[in-house]
């Protein structure tokens, strides 16, 4: 029998997905699922008249593949990743590749990478994204792991990737969990992303009044413009679904679930040092929701407090437009700089273009200007934030005033806008020369001696004040 060019286990909608679009692109694919009956129900459903080979134990797996082995692993992350890694090491030759395309934590990632180093076993962290639509017919990937496993299986990837422009959405990403680090942040970006629509949405639904029918038309007018991208075009999708004679997403219960992504992201970035605090604030938007009891309770003792804007509401929907484009810039400028700062930190090779570059097509991130972000790392590869290039510099003075009227109108009517008012705090508080710090370390150094810099002096001197005595001598004078 002709053995497999590549082997998955994990025959979730993502996994048989993948394996189906290996299928179409001429790659000969092995399956195993610990529960062996879906294997048997992939291979008579759609996979029936595709060159597939389903095994029903770890041994025949493995024994199906081609040498050198090439094994993915899509399966739920954590432990069981570890659980399938053990199972299949003494299975395997030297050489040997495992790939993890789950969502682990990038530093599960760096761990398994140097243990499988350990046993002569190659090892990648692949992220992939653009859920059971992009696996099906070409997702973003973001490899990472061992630099000589991605020669093995770069040309299979690619192969099954999304194209744009003639530019494959797969780039090799960097050593040891540099891949499954740039999938967490794209997802703290989505988390952020997905938080502004909500947040333009919850304005012109409840503070505008606007229906859901022209709801989905003003978001499919601005899909057609600077907005344009997925999350965009699926939003005015889902405001067009009627449940009999009413719309469905009213039906929808407004308590939304997370998967941890979004927090692994928002705890590095503290770690780092990082002001995230768009995609931070995206993240606690998520918990407040899932407090449902609380809310209906606050709202029943505090009251509601959308008040209705009533006038110029073609002006302010303009103004919610640009507030959402350029608080969207500022989503994608701080995750970009927390890839930078962990770059440094990680010792990792990032290329942000090409990074840009796989986010175009496939993920569910995908926008038209990140088109514009890869063109200004092509311009400057040291770009310390996307803000300080051009196109962005002219882009948020474009759309500022609308943002600063969106933010004061939102706040004015009652209806929260946590994701659009802290990117306005961020780019006003980055742009400012002179911030309150300096209040702060002199507090600091008041009440716990913790010294403070001088702008009088070189930097890295440090002083201190005795402040009780000096204030109780001027208070004398």
């Amino acid at each position: 029998m002709e053995k497999a060019d590549i082997g998955l286990i994990g025959l979730a909608v993502m996994g048989q997905n993948l394996v189906l679009n290996m299928a179409d692109k001429g790659i000969r694919v092995a399956v195993f699922n610990r529960t062996t009956e879906k294997v048997d129900e992939f291979l008579a459903g759609e996979a029936k008249t595709k060159s597939i080979i389903g095994t029903h134990s770890i041994e025949a797996f493995v024994e199906s593949l081609s040498s050198p082995r090439k094994i993915m692993l899509m399966v739920k992350a954590g432990a069981v990743v570890d659980d399938f890694i053990d199972l299949l090491i003494p299975h395997l030759d030297d050489g040997d590749v495992i790939i993890d395309g789950g969502n682990s934590l990038y530093s599960d990632t760096e761990r398994r990478t140097k243990s499988c180093k350990e046993k002569n076993i190659l090892y990648l962290g692949i992220g992939v994204s653009g859920g059971e639509e992009g696996a099906r017919y070409g997702p973003s990937l973001m490899p990472g792991g061992n630099i000589e496993a991605w020669h093995l299986v770069k040309d299979l990837f690619q192969r099954i990737a999304a194209k744009v422009d003639g530019d494959v959405c797969c780039q090799w990403v960097g050593e040891g969990g540099a891949g499954h680090y740039v999938k967490m942040v794209h997802n703290g970006i989505e988390y952020g992303d997905m938080q502004l629509i909500c947040e333009a949405y919850q304005i012109m639904r409840f503070g505008l009044d606007l229906s859901v029918e022209e709801l989905a038309e003003i978001f499919s007018t601005w899909n057609r413009g600077v907005l344009n991208s997925y999350l965009i075009e699926i939003t005015a999708d889902i405001l067009t679904v009627k449940d009999g004679d009413d719309w469905l997403i009213d039906k929808v219960l407004d308590t939304a679930g997370q998967k941890g992504t979004g927090m692994w992201t928002g705890i590095n970035a503290l770690e780092l040092g990082v002001p995230l605090t768009l995609i931070s604030e995206a993240v606690f938007a998520r918990t407040l929701s899932s407090m449902k009891g609380a809310r209906i309770q606050a709202a029943e003792k505090l009251g509601s407090p959308v008040e209705k804007v009533t006038k110029n509401k073609a002006g302010y929907i303009q103004s919610i437009h640009d507030a959402l484009y350029a608080s969207k810039v500022i989503s994608y400028a701080q995750g970009f700089m927390l890839m930078n700062q962990a770059a440094e930190e990680y010792q990792w090779k990032l290329n942000y273009g090409d990074i840009a570059l796989m986010w175009r097509g496939g993920c569910i991130i995908r926008s038209r200007f990140l088109g514009n972000i890869k063109q200004a790392y092509e311009k400057d590869s040291e770009l310390k934030n996307v803000l300080l290039d051009d196109f962005f510099i002219d882009a948020i003075k474009t759309a500022e005033q609308g943002w600063r009227n969106t933010v004061a109108g939102a706040a004015m009517s009652g209806v929260p806008v946590p994701a659009m008012s802290s990117a306005l705090s961020f780019y006003d508080g980055y742009r400012s020369e002179r911030l309150p710090a300096n209040l702060l370390q002199a507090q600091r150094d008041y009440f716990g001696a913790h010294t403070y810099e001088r702008t009088d002096k070189p930097r890295g001197e440090y002083f201190h004040t005795d402040w009780i005595a000096n204030a109780k001598k001027e208070a004398e004078l």
